[in-house]
């Protein structure tokens, strides 16, 4: 976290979750339901304020909770973030609940996905593979939550929700070869034959996907290895996120 930077980026810094990557993760799948919908409205924006501050909320609490029970006094930087995040999720959330049962309903299908977040955090082994990929079903879920304010059943949307599912879980082994385990040759392995299997999914939803999670392959197999800066990697994905949500707008 670009904690050191003097002033307003410092503050912001502290508030914001500097974990880039999830970010798409939590745009891509609720804006694609949002404009896959026939009617999107109000309740969209709403609920992706919801979505986003919850988010918020549960990082500064998962960040709370590792480092407090290590004693370390950084764990009281996430303290105000936690509770003020956690009071304006539920201002938004709770009215929202409120006027759509349905969504209480969705948050205890979330519920489990959070708990493992929370345990990894308890253990401080946020960086593992099992927590990423716990981490993205439930933001490929709210593709059919943010389709449904909208008009849109569930049914209708499975296929632009499984497209994301197959993209997001793929990032989770990819960014580690690029970064984290860099060196290692099973997880480039691994992540080369995920994407194979993953192109050959998406092409069974549409053959539309197969242009993008082609591409996907390819980074996959040729980037790793090449000393790419973190900057570029993420400039990468966004690019890639980006590709996707544009696809499923044009596919679905």
């Amino acid at each position: 976290m670009p904690g050191t930077v003097a002033g307003t980026g410092a503050k912001r810094s502290t508030w914001l979750p500097d974990q880039h990557g999830a970010w798409a993760m939590l745009a891509v799948p609720f804006l694609a339901g949002t404009f896959l919908a026939p009617r999107p409205g109000w309740a969209n924006a709403a609920l992706f304020a919801a979505w986003l501050l919850g988010y918020v909320a549960a990082f500064h609490a998962q960040q709370w909770l590792r480092l407090a029970v290590r004693g370390l006094r950084s764990a009281r930087r996430h303290r105000l973030p936690a509770l003020v995040s956690t009071a304006a999720f539920a201002a938004v959330a709770v009215p929202l609940a409120v006027l759509h049962p349905w969504l209480a309903a969705a948050g205890l299908l979330a519920a489990p996905f959070v708990a493992v977040n929370t345990y990894y955090a308890w253990r401080g082994r946020e960086r593992a593979l099992v927590n990423g990929l716990a981490a993205v079903v439930p933001a490929c879920g709210m593709l059919l939550v943010a389709g449904r304010p909208g008009g849109a059943e569930p049914g209708e949307l499975w296929r632009p929700a499984v497209a994301c599912l197959l993209y997001f879980a793929g990032t989770v082994p990819y960014v580690k070869t690029m970064i984290r385990e860099r060196n290692s040759t099973a997880y480039r392995a691994g992540s080369v034959a995920y994407h194979a299997a993953a192109l050959a999914a998406a092409a069974c939803l549409s053959p539309w996907l197969a242009l993008p999670f082609t591409a996907y392959l390819a980074r996959a197999a040729a980037l790793p290895g090449r000393g790419l800066r973190v900057p570029v990697v993420g400039a990468i994905e966004i690019a890639c996120s980006l590709t996707l949500l544009t696809t499923l707008l044009l596919v679905f």
